[in-house]
Formats: C-alpha cells, structure tokens, sequence
C-alpha cells in the first residue's frame, strides 16, 4: 500500500512539470485614493484580462481590459454602448509581488490586514531617471500585495475581500446588446451635410 502511495506521488509530481505556471485569478474590492479622493471598484482578474465594476457616478460604470486583445471597452450601461480604447501598460492593476523597475526591496515589518498575514516592504523603483518609492504589503498565506502606496502618500491601492478563485470568461466579453458609441454617434447625426455646409 505504501509502496503505491510513493508511486501516484511520484506520477503525479511529474505531470506536474509539464503544466505551465499557476495563473493568477481572483475577485476583490478595490479602493483607490488619489490626492485624497477615493475610487472604489469590483475587480474581477485573470492574468491578461480584467474586468473592473466601477462603484463611482458616472458615464462608464464598467471597464473591460482585454491585454491579450490590446483593447479596452467601456461600457456605458444605461445607453447600453460600448466605446474601444487601444490598451495601455498603464491601465495594469499592480497585483505582482515584485513592481516594474523594482532596483530595491526592504522588509519593515509585520500586519495583519483582512486576516492575512502581511509583510511591509519599502520598495524603490526606476523607470529612466525618475525613482519612487512605495510601501507594499504582501500577503504571505496568498502570495498577494494586499496594499501599495506611494511613500509620500499621494496615492494608495488596497485590495479587500480578495478571494482567489476562476473567474467566468463572460465576465470579460462584451454584452451581446451593446452597440458601439460610434454608430450611436453616426445615429445622431444623419443628415450631415457636405464639407463648407
């Protein structure tokens, strides 16, 4: 019986090598806060796409990024339209354990925040001349940065509820009876007159 056991285990273990690296899904609220105003969203994530469920008034109340596609929709629900953004690296939620430009990281202490384990690291990054620095909590139980902010405080991400689990694929299609802003545009104006009108 034990000699079995050993057998699926090591059978197992090595179906595991050819399997490519664990994908990062999950669901969390997000709140943001920017000069001191503060956003707060539904975020459902998987790795190359996400969909953001915006809790602000406004005309978008719903963001789908769609990296793989290199697109972004917003979707305007009352008018049931959608408009098409080209993607942008800016519009990445930072939700890596390391940081793009990352030249330093240093532990300071320990917290629990939303019954996670965390880390608080001090963490300096560099694109071209300009350097950061930031403070970024790692869930240590989940793998996961539960907060960052920017050391002077001007800005703060933090993630609560977060839940890793599948997220449904429809989540990140656009709704079959949204039209695009565009032909919403051309609708209004169809009797356009020539050029010099």
């Amino acid at each position: 019986m034990r000699q079995t056991c050993l057998v699926l285990l090591c059978a197992g273990s090595l179906l595991l090598v050819g399997l490519p690296a664990w994908a990062l899904e999950f669901t969390a609220d997000q709140v943001t806060k920017i000069d001191g105003r503060t956003h707060k969203a539904n975020i459902y994530y998987r790795d190359t796409m996400w969909r953001i469920e915006h809790q602000s008034m406004g005309p978008v109340n719903v963001s789908i990024v769609r990296k793989d596609k290199q697109v972004v929709w917003l979707l305007l629900s009352r008018m049931k339209h959608f408009k098409t953004m080209p993607y942008s690296p800016e519009q990445d939620l930072r939700v890596s354990e390391k940081l793009d430009g990352e030249v330093s990281r240093q532990e300071i202490g320990t917290e629990v925040r939303e019954g996670h384990p965390t880390i608080l690291y001090e963490v300096t990054t560099k694109q071209g001349e300009h350097v950061e620095a930031y403070y970024q909590w790692i869930a240590t139980d989940i793998h996961f940065p539960m907060k960052l902010a920017r050391k002077d405080g001007s800005w703060i991400v933090e993630y609560q509820h977060v839940k890793l689990r599948s997220v449904s694929d429809y989540l990140f299609n656009l709704p079959v009876n949204f039209q695009p802003l565009e032909d919403f545009d051309k609708q209004e104006t169809p009797g356009q007159a020539g050029p010099g009108m």
